[in-house]
């Protein structure tokens, strides 16, 4: 059963919308860019008064949802590098960053087999100081929605259960 793309992003977007800032305006008319999907979480743990802090953690979030009826290899490529050139600058990297993962997902009704070996392969990770103060992962993501397929490059294999989990939300 084949989904239509736009009640698949407006699913997307809703279940995005939960712990992310959602941004549609002011996005780039080249890319079929869908929303922006900003998420920032801040852990903090004290010892007797707030005064004395114990730890702090952050950790950040930027999804980029592309959409479109299929993609090519160069715009997957030229998508990714947008993302990663936009994503990047807004990374503050200080001793209590934990990490800061950078998400592309593409929703299409179909890909190109070069288009799809570009998103499994494609990595990128960035430390800050050794990782002392943090890292950045790319996740990259493929979501066939003719096949309700999904792939995924090595760091972001937690997102096929949860389009797997959006799969079957839409059926129900």
């Amino acid at each position: 059963m084949a989904f239509e793309r736009l009640a698949f992003l407006n699913v997307l977007e809703d279940s995005y919308a939960a712990y992310h800032n959602i941004i549609k305006a002011g996005l780039p008319d080249e890319f079929p860019l869908a929303f922006r999907a900003d998420f920032y979480k801040r852990d903090e743990r004290y010892w007797l008064t707030k005064s004395v802090k114990y730890y702090g953690n952050e950790t950040n979030e930027f999804v980029y949802v592309f959409s479109a009826d299929s993609f090519s290899k160069e715009v997957v490529d030229s998508c990714i590098q947008y993302a990663l050139d936009e994503g990047l600058p807004r990374v503050k990297p200080h001793k209590e960053h934990q990490y800061t993962n950078i998400k592309v997902i593409f929703v299409a009704d179909a890909f190109e087999e070069d288009a799809l070996r570009a998103i499994v392969k494609r990595k990128f990770q960035r430390s800050y100081h050794f990782s002392l103060w943090g890292y950045t992962n790319l996740l990259t993501t493929a979501v066939d929605l003719n096949d309700e397929k999904v792939w995924t490059n090595p760091a972001g294999r937690e997102m096929k259960s949860y389009f797997s989990k959006l799969f079957s939300a839409q059926k129900k």
